[in-house]
C-alpha cells in the first residue's frame, strides 16, 4: 500500500463536545511525508470552508476507516455513517510531534472520567508553539544534536542500591524493599521542614529531588508536581544540588512562553529526565516514566479550574495505571482521598524513621486566669512566648486574611456591613482609606445599613496590615515584615524579625522560626464547607514544620479533635476518622460525586438515563440562580465510567440541538453543564 492509500485520525481542538471524537481524513501525496502521529494539522470543517486545528492521532489503512468519519471516540451514535470520499488533510502545521501517544491516551482516558473533551486536557499538556524555539530544536534534532541520558557519577553508579541516595539526612532514609514496590504513598512526613545548618530547602524537596535522581541514574523519568512557584524554587534549589545539568526540565506557567515551550520540546527527547512543575507538569511528555511524586495534594492549587476540571491528584492516579511506575504522595498532612487508598490497600504507607515533629501547644488546653485572656485574640501564654523569641530571631503570625480589615458590620445592629451595588462584603484596604466591596472595588462613601439605616462601621475581622500595625506598637523597635498575596517574600534570615503572614504566604527562615503563632482558628473553621477542617489542619502542620527544632507553635482559640491531631502530629487520624464519617453519609471520596447544572428541562433529560445505573442517587435539584436549577449525582466508584459516559451523551445531545441552522435566527449557548469532583460539592 502506498503512503498516499493511508487516513489521517485527527482530533479537533474545539471545545465543542460534539467534536470530541476523531475525524477521518485522506492523507494528500505532497503531505505523506509529514503526517506522522502527533503532529499538529489543519483540517476543512463542512461548512463555509473553515480550516481547523488539530492533531493527528493515529495514522491507518483506507480499509480500516470503516465506516468513513466514525472512529471509537464516537458517542451512541451521533456521528453520522459518512460514506462518501474523505477529505483531504489542508495542512501539517509543524513536523514536530508534540502529541506523543502515552498523552494522548492519558487525555483520552482523564477526559473521559470527567466527561469532559481530550481536547481541553490537550491543551494543558502541549503550550502554545514557538515557531523560532520550535524550528530550532527541529534544526537540532536533525542535526543529531539531542539530549543524551545523563551519566551517573561514580558514587552513585557503583553504589547499584537504589535506597543508598536516602542516606544524606538522618530520619529521611525510606525502606529499601518499600521504596522498590510500584505503588508508594508518603502520606506524612512528620519531620520538621527545614534542614540543619540554616538550609532554607525543605526536606521533602530534598527527598522528592533524591527520589528523582535515583529514577534518573536507572534511566528513569520523573514527574515532580508541586502546587505553586515557592515550592518549585525549593525543589529545584535540591536538585541544583543533587541533579546532573541539564536533566531537569521545569515547566512553568509563570516562564515566557519561549522558555516554557523550549523545556517541554526537551521532554521530547528519548532520554530520561526530571520534569519539574506545577498541576499541569502531571500531562507532560516523558520517555520511560519511573516515577510521578506530587506534594501537598490537599492544595487547592492542585484543582484544575478549567473545564474538565481534573485534580492533579486524579490525573498522577489514571498516569500511573496506565505507565506501571511508582506514585507517591507526600505532605504534612493526610488528605482524606490518600487516606481512602491507604485503606483500600492500593497505596503503601512510608514514615521517616525518626518522629520528630513540632512542639504545638493549642492554647485551649491551657488554664487561663480569668475567661477574659481565654477569649483574647493573642491569650498571655502566646504572648510571653512570641515576646522571649524575638528577642533571639524570627517569629511568625500566621492570620486569617489579607489587608487591612477585611470585613466590617453595621455599628448599631452588628450585621455584615454589604455592598449596595453587588452585596460583596466591605473592607479596608488601609487605615486611611475609604470602605470599598471586596467584589466589585465599589467605594462605600454613603453606605447605610440596609436593616437598621446606620451608618456607622465597625471593625469585624483584621488583615494583616492592621495585624502588623498592633504587633508593630506593641513590640517597639522590632522589624515587622508583611508576608501575603500583595507582598511576597520567599525567603528570610535568622535576624529577629516579626512575620504577619497569611496560609502558604510564610516566609522561610534560615534556621526556622524561633516562635510561630496561628491566630484567627475559629475564623478558618466558620467556613461553610465539607473540607473546612481538612483545610485548616493541612495550612496549620505546613506553617508549624518551618518552626526551628525546639520552637514552640501557638494555636489559638482551636480545641477538639482539630488540635489534638495537631499536637500529637498525627494528621493521619483526623482524616480516618473523616473518612469514616463521610462513609456513613455516602460523602465524598467515599463516593464520587458530580453536580449537573441547567435549566429545569435540560438537568431533568440529562438525568432520565441514569436510573440505570446500580447505586447512584440524586440530591435536589435546587434553585442555582435563575433560570438554573443544580442537582447533585452520587455514584460508587465502579459505576463512574458509566455514569460519566451518560452524562457526556446528555451534554453532547444538548449542544447538537443548540445548532442553528443555516438562515436561522441566533441560537443562545448550551446551558447544561457538569462538573466531576467538585471539592466545593457539599
Amino acid at each position: 500500500m502506498t503512503r498516499t492509500g493511508l487516513v489521517a485520525r485527527v482530533l479537533i481542538d474545539s471545545p465543542l463536545p460534539q467534536l470530541d471524537h476523531l475525524f477521518d481524513y485522506r492523507i494528500p501525496e505532497e503531505l505523506a511525508s509529514l503526517a506522522v502521529p502527533g503532529v499538529r494539522v489543519r483540517v476543512p470543517l463542512r461548512s463555509a470552508g473553515r480550516v481547523a486545528d488539530g492533531y493527528l492521532i493515529e495514522v491507518v489503512g483506507a480499509s480500516d476507516a470503516a465506516p468513513a468519519g466514525a472512529t471509537p471516540g464516537t458517542l451512541d451514535g451521533l456521528t453520522p455513517d459518512y460514506q462518501g470520499a474523505l477529505s483531504p488533510l489542508d495542512s501539517v502545521v509543524s513536523e514536530a510531534p508534540v502529541l506523543t501517544p502515552e498523552v494522548w491516551a492519558l487525555a483520552r482516558r482523564v477526559a473521559d472520567r470527567a466527561a469532559g473533551n481530550a481536547s481541553d486536557i490537550i491543551r494543558l499538556a502541549v503550550p502554545p508553539r514557538q515557531v523560532r524555539v520550535e524550528k530550532a530544536w527541529l534544526a537540532a534534532r536533525a542535526a543529531g544534536q539531542s539530549a543524551a541520558a545523563p551519566a551517573a557519577p561514580a558514587a552513585a553508579a557503583e553504589s547499584g542500591a537504589p535506597g543508598d541516595v536516602f542516606v544524606d539526612y538522618p530520619g529521611d532514609t525510606l525502606d529499601t524493599a518499600v521504596a522498590e514496590r510500584k505503588r508508594l504513598c508518603v502520606a506524612a512526613v512528620p519531620e520538621l521542614m527545614l534542614l540543619p545548618c540554616g538550609d532554607t530547602i525543605g526536606r521533602w524537596a530534598h527527598t522528592m529531588a533524591e527520589l528523582a535522581v535515583t529514577a534518573l541514574f536507572e534511566g528513569k523519568s520523573s514527574l515532580l508536581i508541586v502546587p505553586d512557584y515557592r515550592d518549585q524554587d525549593q525543589v529545584q534549589a535540591a536538585l541544583d544540588l543533587l541533579a546532573p545539568a541539564d536533566s531537569v526540565s521545569r515547566v512553568d506557567a509563570r516562564q515566557p512562553n519561549a522558555d516554557r515551550y523550549r523545556a517541554f520540546l526537551a521532554c521530547l527527547a528519548p532520554a530520561p529526565r526530571i520534569v519539574l512543575g506545577n498541576r499541569s507538569a502531571v500531562y507532560a511528555p516523558a520517555h520511560d516514566l519511573g516515577l510521578i511524586a506530587l506534594w501537598d495534594d490537599g492544595d487547592p492549587l492542585h484543582g484544575e479550574p478549567l473545564s474538565p476540571y481534573v485534580h492533579a491528584r486524579d490525573a498522577a492516579l489514571v498516569r500511573q495505571g496506565q505507565a506501571d511506575c511508582a506514585l507517591l504522595f507526600l505532605g504534612h498532612t493526610r488528605t482524606v482521598e490518600v487516606q481512602r487508598l491507604v485503606e483500600l490497600g492500593w497505596l503503601g504507607e512510608v514514615r521517616p524513621n525518626r518522629n520528630r515533629h513540632p512542639r504545638v501547644i493549642p492554647t485551649d488546653f491551657q488554664a487561663a486566669p480569668d475567661q477574659q485572656a481565654r477569649a483574647a485574640r493573642i491569650p498571655s501564654a502566646a504572648w510571653q512566648a512570641a515576646r522571649d523569641a524575638l528577642q533571639h530571631g524570627p517569629v511568625l503570625v500566621q492570620v486569617a486574611s489579607p489587608g487591612y480589615a477585611p470585613m466590617l458590620a453595621c455599628q448599631t445592629c452588628k450585621k455584615a456591613a454589604r455592598c449596595t451595588s453587588c452585596q460583596g462584603p466591605l473592607g479596608l484596604a488601609s487605615a486611611s482609606s475609604l470602605p470599598s466591596c471586596r467584589w466589585c472595588g465599589a467605594l462605600a462613601a454613603d453606605w447605610s445599613c440596609a436593616h437598621c439605616e446606620g451608618t456607622k462601621l465597625r471593625v469585624v475581622s483584621l488583615g494583616t496590615g492592621r495585624t502588623a500595625e498592633e504587633l508593630g506598637r506593641a513590640f517597639p523597635g522590632a522589624r515587622v515584615i508583611i508576608a501575603d498575596g500583595d507582598h511576597q517574600v520567599q525567603q528570610l534570615g535568622s535576624t529577629p524579625a516579626l512575620v504577619i503572614a497569611t496560609r502558604g504566604a510564610e516566609p522561610i527562615p534560615a534556621g526556622g522560626y524561633l516562635a510561630i503563632l496561628l491566630l484567627d482558628g475559629e475564623r478558618m473553621l466558620a467556613r461553610e464547607s465539607l473540607r473546612v477542617g481538612d483545610d485548616s489542619l493541612r495550612a496549620w502542620c505546613n506553617t508549624a514544620a518551618l518552626a526551628a527544632p525546639g520552637a514552640s507553635v501557638m494555636l489559638v482559640g482551636v480545641g477538639g479533635t482539630l488540635a489534638r491531631a495537631l499536637n500529637s502530629w498525627q494528621p493521619e487520624s483526623h482524616a480516618a476518622a473523616e473518612l469514616a464519617d463521610r462513609r456513613q453519609l455516602r460523602f465524598p471520596p467515599a463516593v464520587r460525586a458530580a453536580s449537573v447544572t441547567g435549566t429545569a428541562d435540560d438537568v431533568a433529560a440529562a438525568l432520565v438515563d441514569l436510573d440505570q445505573v446500580a447505586g447512584l442517587d440524586v440530591l435536589g435539584p435546587v434553585d442555582a440562580g435563575e433560570p438554573l436549577v443544580r442537582a447533585i449525582v452520587r455514584f460508587p466508584y465502579a459505576s463512574g465510567d458509566e455514569t460519566a459516559r451518560l452524562l457526556k451523551a446528555a451534554i453532547v445531545r444538548n449542544a447538537a440541538r443548540r445548532r442553528r441552522p443555516k438562515g436561522a435566527p441566533f441560537r443562545a449557548a448550551p446551558t447544561l453543564k457538569v462538573r466531576f469532583d467538585d471539592p466545593e460539592l457539599l
